[in-house]
């Protein structure tokens, strides 16, 4: 349906907006403002678990399993294969369900007249013949005919033009196009999928780039298949000299190499980010994708706004200073008439409740509004009072005694009074009034008061703790700059913007680095320092609200939207803020640093247990001219092991005291001696097994005594790797405990009663291997890895 047909069916008071019974009638007509998207059907989500390189080669030895008339083992891995499909399915179903849940929770809210007041409700909501007001910043929600107001629009998202485009009262504009200059009141005329372009633009989105620690395991994965490639290279040309049937031999041959890919990958890093992202949510951050965490954990520099981060973001009328022949009233009532109250703004909302206070509005209307502009720092408005029309504005001194034309000894005795209000922490703003055609006269000060909130220095203190420098970025005047950081513990090395303009551009980091903020700092400036910290290296964090702090917010590794923030401000962000102030931003960096614990951890039990299981086998045959272990009893342990890795993203650890920084290097060094440690210890029990036990002559036994060999091993390594320091300086989670015990039972019942096309073996042989493994994991490797950890750190900072 065309919107100038719909709007015909529409009839709604502006004055008043739509009642709730309209309201009602219209979303039973209409439905929801929304367009359900088309989801993949859960049965091809089940199906593509069984494409992918890991999938193929469990394809693959099923099927060379089944020409060899090896038909046990093609069952157990066929098993295998299908239980590996259904837990990523699961997991993958409960991250989707996870990430909807917070794309739930960060739709676009628009400010609405409903009954005669103003709310703000979330645009899936909106009905047609809806009241709205829309401003700079925002997303357009739904289809809507302006009322009055003038803006400017971006729609290049829908129609790839990206060129402004200017509209005027009666005229339509589209659902998902934004807001860059302005502001107007309109009427919904199509919502849902009747919007011109099918659909509501929602603000999270579900593409995002590759998180870098997948990009540092892809290496570490590329550096194990090399490492076990060509030890099986040196096993397939031996087997060849030896006279070995090479296609009985392939099944383990693709067995050990698939012991180098991380078959649980996906799903250990899927519970590992969701379970992080609820953590976070549950105290009060949203995120708009499921790495931003790890990204907070690697921040060393946050820039901070003032303005409703370190202070309260409540501003109210602190002092009154009128000029010559005119009133404190008179300089309330003009900035009240200059401001807006369907915008909710803080300033604007402070003249207008200390003016409703006093009642000193009655009979004035306001004709025309224009809002505030980055650019030109006031606002302004045309009034009318019975006969008498005249124009009203409030801004920035600056700007005012420009526009008034203030001598330069006014505009110097202003000056200090400017200056004085700054002393006390206020923020100063002009008013001014003119006739129609005539210039503009100044009217007064007025002083505003945002206090800091009560949490601000213990959070400064709490960052600087874990190792994170807090630079304070305000466009207020230098001396409110100065006052509110000393408040907040920030330090009184504030400088000027202009400052740095004025820096060559190699020596501004250095000024940065040796500053605790910036006064006077425009939006472009954010950016521009964003950057300059970025060339030094760090990992910088921003926080911002508005429009115009997108492009920082972008930029910045962790993009922080406070609560008050634009929708365009939101989209620019990794991590939305919903409460007030930002003391909610230390859980994104606790639960990042226990992340990237847990990250290196599984970093290191895979290197350690791929070297194990590769070189016990490949050294083994070379000495003894056989295989020890049967592809079916690999394969097996690979999954039992694999798996229970995925609990390490439940495990208790603490995050590092500073910024996580990835030394991968160190990581695989140690992974590599702990491996070939292991390695070395193995041989010792197996010759046991050869000789005490008669092993030898009976390969399915041995082949149960090395599966108990490699299990016990990789189960205690896991206990061993968790903690930097001697093991039980911290407990594993239950859940990581529980799930150890249960392998370590499954194992020893596979062995004993030989399920599964296991040859059962003592009893008593089981005890001698968990016994000799125990002492070795927890004595001799539990000391070697805290030497391994002293000599090779795993994290710089």
């Amino acid at each position: 349906m065309n919107p100038e047909n719909k709007i015909n069916l529409v009839d709604t008071d502006p004055a008043k907006g739509l009642n709730q019974s309209e309201v009602e009638s219209r979303l039973k007509q209409y439905g929801y403002n929304e367009v359900l998207g088309k989801k993949t059907g859960s049965f091809l989500l089940f199906i593509k678990k069984f494409w992918g390189l890991s999938a193929w080669m469990l394809e693959l030895i099923v099927i060379l399993s089944w020409f060899l008339h090896r038909y046990l083992d093609a069952y157990i891995v066929l098993a295998l294969l299908l239980f590996n499909a259904i837990i990523g399915f699961i997991q993958e179903h409960n991250a989707s369900n996870a990430v909807e849940a917070l794309k739930q929770r960060l739709q676009i809210n628009v400010k609405l007249l409903r009954d005669g007041i103003w709310k703000t409700l979330a645009a899936r909501d909106l009905v047609p013949g809806d009241i709205i007001r829309i401003r700079i910043g925002d997303f357009v929600p739904a289809d809507v005919k302006i009322i009055q107001g003038e803006i400017k629009i971006d729609q290049s998202a829908l129609t790839g033009e990206s060129l402004e485009i200017d509209e005027k009262p009666g005229e339509n504009i589209f659902s998902g196009s934004i807001v860059t200059k302005g502001e107007a009141t309109g009427m919904v005329t199509v919502t849902g999928a009747n919007t011109k372009y099918g659909k509501t633009i929602e603000l999270v989105k579900a593409a995002g780039p590759k998180s870098h620690i997948e990009e540092i395991i892809s290496k570490v994965v590329k550096w194990l298949l090399i490492i076990v490639g060509t030890l099986l290279v040196i096993a397939l040309i031996a087997s060849y000299f030896k006279g070995v049937n090479m296609l009985e031999i392939l099944p383990l041959m693709l067995v050990l190499l698939l012991g180098a890919i991380p078959v649980a990958l996906t799903a250990m890093f899927t519970v590992c980010m969701a379970l992080g992202s609820k953590e976070v949510v549950q105290q009060g951050v949203l995120i708009t994708r499921l790495n931003a965490p790890d990204d907070a954990a690697s921040m060393d520099i946050l820039c901070v706004d003032k303005t409703g981060t370190l202070t309260i973001n409540k501003l109210s009328i602190a002092k009154l200073d009128a000029a010559k022949d005119f009133t404190e009233d008179d300089v309330l009532r003009f900035g009240a008439l200059a401001s807006q109250e369907a915008n909710h703004d803080s300033i604007d909302m402070a003249f207008i409740d200390a003016a409703k206070q006093k009642d000193i509005l009655k009979y004035y209307v306001q004709k025309t509004f224009t809002p505030f502009d980055p650019q030109n720092r006031k606002t302004e408005a045309e009034i009318k009072k019975d006969n008498e029309e005249f124009k009203v504005m409030k801004g920035s001194f600056n700007v005012i005694a420009q526009v008034c034309a203030l001598d330069q000894k006014s505009t110097a005795d202003w000056g200090l009074k400017i200056d004085e209000f700054g002393k006390e922490g206020y923020r100063t703003l002009a008013v001014a009034r003119a006739n129609l055609n005539d210039k503009p006269q100044f009217v007064g000060l007025v002083a505003l008061h945002d206090p800091p909130r009560a949490d601000s220095k213990k959070l400064i203190n709490e960052l600087r703790k874990l190792g994170i420098s807090v630079n304070m970025l305000t466009g207020d005047a230098l001396p409110i700059a100065l006052e509110i950081a000393k408040e907040v513990d920030i330090g009184d090395a504030i400088i000027l913007a202009s400052a740095l303009q004025k820096t060559d551009k190699g020596d501004v980091v250095e000024l940065l680095e040796k500053s605790n903020g910036v006064a006077e700092v425009y939006p472009k400036d954010k950016y521009d320092i964003v950057k300059a910290y970025q060339a030094k290296g760090h990992i910088v964090g921003m926080t911002g609200d508005g429009v115009n702090d997108a492009p920082a917010l972008k930029q910045a590794e962790v993009g922080i939207a406070v609560r008050s923030a634009t929708d365009v401000a939101k989209g620019a962000a990794s991590i939305v803020l919903t409460e007030e102030g930002l003391v909610n931003i230390l859980s994104p960096i606790k639960v990042g640093r226990m992340m990237f614990e847990r990250i290196n951890t599984w970093i290191l039990n895979k290197i350690a247990r791929t070297i194990l299981k590769t070189c016990f086998v490949v050294v083994a045959f070379l000495i003894l001219g056989k295989y020890v272990i049967s592809a079916s009893a690999m394969l097996l342990m690979i999954f039992m092991t694999d798996f229970v890795k995925i609990s390490l993203a439940t495990d208790n650890v603490k995050g590092s005291e500073k910024p996580a920084k990835w030394n991968i290097n160190g990581l695989a060094k140690i992974g590599v001696v702990v491996g070939l440690l292991m390695t070395l210890e193995s041989f010792g029990i197996l010759f046991i097994g050869l000789d005490r036990f008669r092993l030898n002559a009976d390969g399915e036994a041995l082949s149960t005594f090395c599966f108990e060999i490699l299990l016990f091993f990789a189960i205690f390594s896991i206990i061993i790797v968790r903690e930097k320091g001697h093991f039980w300086q911290s407990n594993p989670s239950k859940t990581l405990l529980l799930l150890l015990i249960g392998d370590f039972i499954l194992g020893v019942l596979l062995s004993t009663f030989g399920f599964l096309g296991f040859k059962p073996i003592p009893l008593s042989q089981t005890l001698i291997v968990f016994a000799y493994t125990a002492i070795f994991s927890f004595v001799i490797n539990d000391i070697i890895k805290v030497l391994l950890f002293k000599k090779w750190p795993t994290e710089t900072t």
